[in-house]
């Protein structure tokens, strides 16, 4: 009797299905003139609506109760905007040979975004992780890149980015910082209601970030960037991706484990310090990369999609880890190796 095959199940999220199929949408029916302008103003509206929900959801307490976690949290911090800036500034040398210099930005930009919060969380439980720290890591992360990142952008991409400026930095924090702090100044009186509703946040979410890929792509389609990346060229920045993840999956890994973190808490640091978010990453490289957003987003949406696939594999063979079931979690401090 023969046994049944087992279908190989790849961990595609059908949320980059879906985006991908705006960039189709895109391509095929890029929106021109006034509904270029509308889908435009549109995706500020939504955006800014995002990260007021993002604001009255997050709580403070939860937040402040993190700082204990410092060693832990500093060590992601420093993995996202010092350890991932230094190596996107060593890929400049792939230019022009590899990368031209609109994806190089674009590549650089993915380097300065912070860290997820959703999927750092998700990995983490699945590998028997330590949870806490890594939604604590995730937040103080996403807090910090609504302004590190903008400045950061200023200073190392400068006028390659397609305009950087300090206004570019305000445009930033009025669109995003202060719809945030208005969210967590309400957030008594409408956090309830959200967390009792928490697809409306959802919904928001993934809508705001569809609409801002086929906003960004049908700016990019008008100005014709089809035209100027080709096969090779994105097969190369695809390669140059790959390596970064890899750099970054190992310096995660191998260095919390030098710093004497314990297997739970090197799990978490592995994830939450390898990732770059794709929710706050294009509503920002909009701001900053006007009419150059599409080329300034691809490297980031590739990269997304690459660090969920690996991280997916990588998190069920920690799973499977026999130090998995010996170690105790920890729920407070880095922990001992």
């Amino acid at each position: 009797m023969t046994r049944p095959r087992r279908r190989l199940r790849l961990p595609v999220d059908p949320y980059i299905l879906a985006l991908l199929g705006m960039v189709v949408l895109a391509t095929l029916l890029p929106a021109r003139g006034v509904a270029a302008e509308a889908a435009s103003g549109a995706s500020t509206v939504v955006v800014g609506l995002l990260f007021f929900l993002y604001g009255a959801k997050l709580s403070t307490r939860e937040a402040l109760d993190g700082v204990r976690h410092w060693r832990l949290h500093t060590t992601v911090l420093a993995c996202t905007f010092v350890v991932f800036p230094l190596l996107g500034l060593a890929a400049r040398g792939l230019v022009p040979w590899l990368l031209t210099p609109a994806l190089y930005g674009g590549f650089l930009f993915l380097c300065l975004v912070p860290s997820t919060i959703q999927s750092s969380i998700a990995f983490t439980s699945m590998a028997k992780g330590n949870v806490p720290a890594a939604i604590c890591a995730g937040s103080f992360s996403s807090l910090l890149g609504m302004v590190l990142t903008p400045l950061l952008a200023v200073v190392l991409l400068g006028s390659s980015g397609g305009g950087f400026s300090a206004d570019s930095a305000l445009k930033i924090a009025l669109q995003l910082l202060v719809p945030f702090l208005a969210g967590q100044l309400l957030r008594r009186w409408i956090g309830g209601f959200l967390a009792r509703h928490r697809r409306i946040i959802g919904f928001v979410d993934r809508g705001s970030i569809l609409l801002v890929v086929y906003t960004a792509f049908s700016q990019g389609v008008v100005a014709g960037i089809w035209q100027q990346v080709t096969w090779p060229r994105l097969l190369a920045l695809l390669a140059a991706e790959a390596v970064l993840l890899a750099v970054m999956l190992s310096l995660t890994w191998y260095g919390a484990a030098r710093m004497g973190f314990g297997r739970a808490d090197r799990i978490a640091i592995q994830f939450a310090g390898s990732k770059k978010s794709l929710a706050a990453g294009l509503p920002m490289a909009t701001v900053l990369f006007a009419s150059h957003a599409s080329l300034a987003v691809l490297p980031l949406m590739l990269f997304h999609q690459m660090q969920l696939m690996v991280c997916a594999v990588i998190a069920k063979r920690r799973s499977r880890d026999p130090e998995a079931a010996a170690e105790l979690v920890p729920v407070a401090g880095p922990g001992a190796a």
